[in-house]
């Protein structure tokens, strides 16, 4: 996962904990504009969270922050 995209997601994911609590959910079009403009992008963040993860359409942000995190 690119460096940026690693930080974007920290960046929402404390976002959404501070305006709507810990136990606030999301998917992983929460990181993308209303229009697909960076489609590769998109399809990068489908497949880490769909192919590799095999996580639910929404998840816990305090949990999809910890595993960003946590990644090499």
């Amino acid at each position: 996962m690119r460096d940026t995209f690693r930080d974007k997601i920290i960046q929402v994911c404390n976002q959404k904990i501070e305006s709507k609590g810990e136990n606030v959910g999301l998917s992983f079009y929460a990181f993308f504009k209303n229009k697909n403009d960076d489609p590769d992008l998109l399809m990068e963040a489908a497949t880490w969270w769909i192919q590799t993860h095999k996580l639910d359409h929404f998840e816990k942000a305090t949990k999809i922050k910890s595993m960003v995190e946590k990644a090499d």
